[in-house]
């Protein structure tokens, strides 16, 4: 599977940012697929987790309430909702594809996208 994220961009605090990632190359929907995140110096994080049907999600902390993963299989996508951006929500945003249903940390994923960057300035 190949995955491509896009939508990333320099927003103002508070604002919204809508990312998305394309995958291909096997049909995604046997797939979980998650986001992570990676600010300079940090380690990458996990952001959010979908099933391979959509029919359950998984948040880290910081994202609940702000943030919704969903997918469209029939697209072949998944997508990021982000609200309420923060200066510390600044990062490089990974997509990825797995086996394990909303799995929460990196191992579990097989396939990584590129990563897009967001910005969010105060």
């Amino acid at each position: 599977v190949q995955l491509q994220a896009s939508g990333g961009g320099l927003v103002r605090a508070g604002e919204s940012l809508t990312l998305s990632c394309a995958a291909s190359g096997r049909p995604f929907s046997d797939y979980a697929a998650a986001w992570f995140r990676q600010a300079p110096g940090t380690e990458r994080e996990f952001v959010a987790s979908i099933t391979w049907s959509g029919d359950a999600t998984s948040y880290g902390g910081y994202a609940k309430g702000r943030f919704t993963i969903s997918r469209d299989n029939a697209k072949n996508t998944v997508s990021l909702q982000m609200s309420s951006l923060k200066p510390e929500d600044t990062a490089v945003y990974y997509c990825s594809a797995g086996l394990v249903p909303v799995a929460t940390t990196e191992d579990m994923y097989i396939y990584w996208g590129q990563g897009t960057q967001v910005t969010v300035s105060s």
